[in-house]
């Protein structure tokens, strides 16, 4: 639970790693659904992802569980967080949606492990957003796969 992890050093990096999943997974989000709702104008699609992103916030609702999170966060040491060629490789809008998806699903599994061991009760809904992601990239193939030579 999450109430038992204290500060150690092993405790803070797994935050660490739960905050830039968190992270990575909203963010994901954010840029497929801006791709639905201003350049597809599919406002269905884009309301489901925004759901999907607001019951996240849901999960680190708990203050005690943000300001962990918060403490855990270290970006001036990430040696991840240069751009490389792989992250300039987008040639379409197509790209970029797939990969954001992608970004989202693989982000909602580390959270899923990962809250195995800090509060299981918030597992399912966890495991839930991930199916749901990946009902609406099926749902949505249509739509971008006619974005992949624009």
């Amino acid at each position: 639970m999450v109430n038992t992890i204290k500060q150690t050093k092993n405790d803070k990096k797994l935050l660490r790693v739960i905050d830039v999943n968190l992270n990575r997974s909203k963010e994901g989000l954010r840029v497929v659904e801006d791709a639905f709702r201003f350049i597809i104008e599919d406002r269905i699609l884009s309301e489901k992802l925004k759901k999907i992103r607001h019951n996240l916030d849901h999960i680190i609702e708990d203050r005690d569980l943000i300001k962990k999170l918060l403490s855990s966060r270290d970006t001036k040491s990430d040696f991840g967080k240069e751009i490389n060629n792989i992250e300039m490789n987008r040639k379409n809008l197509f790209d970029i949606i797939y990969v954001n998806f992608q970004r989202t699903k693989e982000s909602l599994r580390v959270l899923e492990e990962l809250f195995k061991i800090v509060d299981k009760r918030k597992v399912s809904t966890i495991k839930k957003l991930r199916y749901e992601i990946y009902d609406i990239e099926k749902e949505s193939f249509k739509e971008i796969s006619s974005l992949y030579d624009s």
